[in-house]
């Protein structure tokens, strides 16, 4: 058994009853969010998903990590294969009474992980090229995609101990979300179950260089992110998608 199915009561619903497929863990990973009025996304999320908001607002968020443990259920990890550098682009939605999260972009160094993840879970992943450094616990993480030169530059680092967040805040709302969604070349839209523990969230400081993410969907954000957190690591397990339409 995975050690992140010792812990299943935090979940919103029910792990689901077919075998994971997948695992992965997520290392060093930085959320930075933006508040981002609900109606500029409209045009950017499937209208079969509802976009979700917290207390009026809905959030956007760019996160950089280190992919480690990657691997298809049962198969060894192989080196270059399963760990790499990545970045994402997300916000957050809703289908059905489960929040997930939508995609805009996913880039990567390693090509197979953009290749199957694009098969396979229907992910708008891209190849960059990510160089990812640690200092004293500052991370320097740089990116460049290699279809568009679309770049991002931050450096960040944890600045408290770590916590769990509290249900109903909005922490608990941008990260506790245990299923992501997509869309396949055809349309037709897919839900993708994940399972981990909780959470384990430290504030953060981060210096963003450049973020030019947002430029090819048409909208910006204003200033520094709002809200910072950093996880130096979480387990996680994957089911392949299920067709919704």
């Amino acid at each position: 058994m995975h050690v992140a199915l010792e812990n299943t009561e935090h979940r919103p619903w029910p792990v689901p009853a077919t075998p994971w497929t997948w695992r992965q863990s997520w290392r060093d990973l930085l959320f930075a969010h933006w508040p981002v009025a609900a109606e500029s996304l409209r045009s950017l999320v499937p209208p079969a998903l509802a976009i979700d908001e917290y207390d009026g607002t809905s959030w956007v968020g760019v996160v950089p990590l280190r992919m480690a443990d990657v691997m298809r259920r049962p198969l060894p990890n192989l080196p270059w294969i399963s760990a790499f550098p990545e970045l994402n682009l997300r916000l957050y939605v809703e289908h059905g009474g489960k929040p997930g999260v939508w995609f805009l972009s996913l880039d990567a160094t390693n090509p197979l992980a953009v290749w199957a993840a694009k098969r396979f879970f229907h992910l708008p992943y891209a190849q960059a090229d990510i160089d990812i450094s640690e200092t004293n616990s500052r991370f320097d993480f740089r990116s460049r995609r290699r279809a568009n030169a679309v770049k991002f530059s931050a450096r960040f680092q944890p600045s408290s101990e770590p916590t769990l967040s509290a249900p109903g805040s909005l922490e608990h709302w941008l990260t506790e979300r245990y299923c992501l969604y997509a869309m396949s070349p055809s349309g037709a839209l897919f839900r993708g179950e994940v399972h981990h523990d909780p959470w384990s969230l430290q504030k953060a400081e981060a210096e963003i260089e450049e973020n030019e993410l947002l430029r090819p969907h048409g909208f910006s954000v204003n200033g520094p992110p709002v809200l910072l957190h950093f996880s130096p690591r979480l387990d996680v397990i994957v089911w392949s998608p299920v067709r919704l339409d």
